[in-house]
């Protein structure tokens, strides 16, 4: 147990989650808010010790600084891989915001209209019919999971995965994962969406968002779960890519003399949560030049919900984001999750850029020759 463990409580946290925290300190350097504040509380480390401060009573739910720090935290898992002790900090985030943003005022006014349209799922096939997400499929591959507002806002994404994964099966009717509840202070709801999906869909799922995946890989289990790159980066499954060089340009002439320089934008949740951050560059660099970014593996701002409720820290995390792109003189910037493209499509067209940011699969389609 650690030497700053609590003594009892109220039951808020999982006592095993809460005791590992040895408050080694190697969190720090690899925290987005305390490097940018040099503020303890602002830490993986300084929220584990107001976690066990409301766990024991000593502050109270509604304390400015409670409330705060749970808002303040990108939810990206960036200490995890790095901690000696094996602390699952996603998993105390989900609870802390479980039980205190119930008492959010503003916040819960501002999420409740996105619960709202994830909660049904006639309501996000409303959204995918409007744009035209990909329909049909009676292969025998992966059923798609098709996203609640990914359809909505990229229905060319899952078009793209259908075209790089013929066999894929499309169940119109499917809900969401329940990713944006348990993010967000719901974990019951974010919990009974992912088993609904798990019991529509069956066999394997195969998503095209990493939030998404690393959720229902802690509901449903590892092998339940895909995420595309993971799925592709497999023999069996890799796609046939043309290579974007002079013989073999691809669709875009501009690229017929030389291959485009391709940067890529991890998703948090999938290299934090689920160690997948290799397969996606390896696939990258068969169509391109792939330009590792400084900060690919740090966090965009989008981070969920958090561009919304906390615009302001999302554009400061963006802004050195999008220098580093620039710096790198890159063609593309590659996501690999749907609020990561939207976070870089934003800023990018802010700033009248000539770097196109697209999803991986938009990418390896426009590559791809059937067999």
């Amino acid at each position: 147990m650690s030497p700053n463990a609590p003594t009892g409580g109220r039951k808020v946290f999982t006592p095993e989650l809460l005791d590992r925290c040895i408050s080694c300190g190697f969190c720090l350097p690899a925290c987005p808010t305390y490097v940018r504040t040099g503020v303890e509380t602002s830490s993986p480390r300084g929220r584990i010790d107001l976690m066990r401060a409301v766990e024991t009573g000593v502050l109270p739910d509604d304390d400015a600084t409670v409330q705060e720090e749970s808002s303040f935290c990108l939810g990206c898992r960036a200490c995890e891989p790095v901690c000696p002790a094996g602390v699952q900090y996603g998993a105390l985030l989900e609870e802390w915001r479980d039980h205190t943003w119930d008492r959010g005022g503003r916040r819960r006014v501002r999420l409740k209209p996105l619960l709202w349209g994830a909660n049904r799922p006639w309501r996000l096939r409303a959204m995918g019919l409007v744009r035209r997400r990909t329909r049909g499929g009676d292969g025998d591959g992966p059923q798609l999971m098709l996203g609640c507002y990914e359809r909505a806002l990229f229905p060319k994404v899952s078009r793209a995965a259908r075209a790089l994964v013929p066999a894929l099966r499309v169940d119109p009717g499917q809900g969401c994962c329940g990713a944006l509840h348990a993010h967000n202070g719901d974990l019951k709801r974010g919990r009974e969406l992912a088993e609904e999906l798990g019991r529509r869909l069956d066999g394997t799922i195969l998503t095209t968002a990493g939030g998404c995946a690393a959720h229902l890989v802690t509901v449903l289990g590892a092998d339940r779960v895909r995420e595309l790159s993971q799925y592709l980066a497999e023999a069996d499954h890799r796609p046939r890519l043309t290579f974007g060089a002079a013989d073999h340009p691809g669709p875009d002439p501009a690229f017929a003399a030389r291959r485009p320089r391709i940067a890529l934008q991890d998703s948090c949740h999938l290299r934090n949560g689920m160690g997948v951050f290799r397969q996606p560059r390896e696939l990258i660099e068969e169509v391109g030049e792939y330009v590792e970014l400084p900060s690919a593996s740090e966090c965009c701002g989008a981070a969920g919900t958090y561009s919304i409720l906390r615009p302001r820290d999302s554009k400061r995390i963006l802004d050195d984001k999008l220098d580093q792109i620039e710096a790198a003189q890159v063609d593309f910037v590659v996501a690999v999750n749907p609020g990561c493209l939207r976070q870089l499509q934003t800023g990018l067209k802010r700033r009248r850029s000539s770097v196109r940011a697209l999803h991986l699969a938009e990418l390896l389609a426009d590559h791809y020759v059937p067999a």
